[in-house]
């Protein structure tokens, strides 16, 4: 199963929802299982690690950081995800407009499990630098995706 999260800059929200991500599918035992990878809409970062104010919080949460460097997504990521997860509206119409039309379906928005929240987006930080306030977010949101996933690995 492979999961791509996906921003704007894939410099703060889905660099942390990949690290997020990567240590819970770690501590089920399902990394063997479960591959998990980020990406942008943009290519403005391409290239840059993760923006210092994300950093700090995935490191005061003891995620880890190593290898997390911006990059544009790709027709092959869309090839290789079987969920592509933005974190809003903006990255959801975007994806969905250079998405071949068979991959489609695979794209989400963070929130869609979440009860009361399918519709809620994950916070920009670049406008806020209120990082800590993406990763409650997503720390509320990905436990759905974590059990979504896990049943169709049964």
């Amino acid at each position: 199963m492979n999961v791509l999260f996906v921003c704007l800059g894939n410099i703060c929200r889905s660099p942390m929802a990949e690290a997020m991500f990567k240590q819970m599918v770690t501590e089920d035992g399902l990394s063997d299982q479960v591959h998990v990878d980020s990406a942008a809409t943009s290519s403005e970062e391409e290239g840059n690690g993760p923006h210092p104010g994300a950093l700090e919080v995935m490191q005061r949460h003891q995620l880890p950081t190593a290898g997390l460097v911006s990059r544009p997504i790709t027709s092959r990521d869309f090839a290789w995800a079987d969920y592509i997860i933005c974190m809003d509206n903006m990255n959801l119409y975007n994806l969905r407009r250079v998405a071949p039309v068979t991959d489609v379906n695979k794209i989400n928005l963070a929130n869609e499990p979440v009860p009361g929240k399918a519709d809620v987006e994950i916070p920009d930080p670049w406008y806020t630098h209120r990082f800590e306030d993406t990763y409650q977010s997503l720390k509320v949101a990905l436990p759905y995706w974590l059990d979504i996933i896990k049943k169709q690995l049964k």
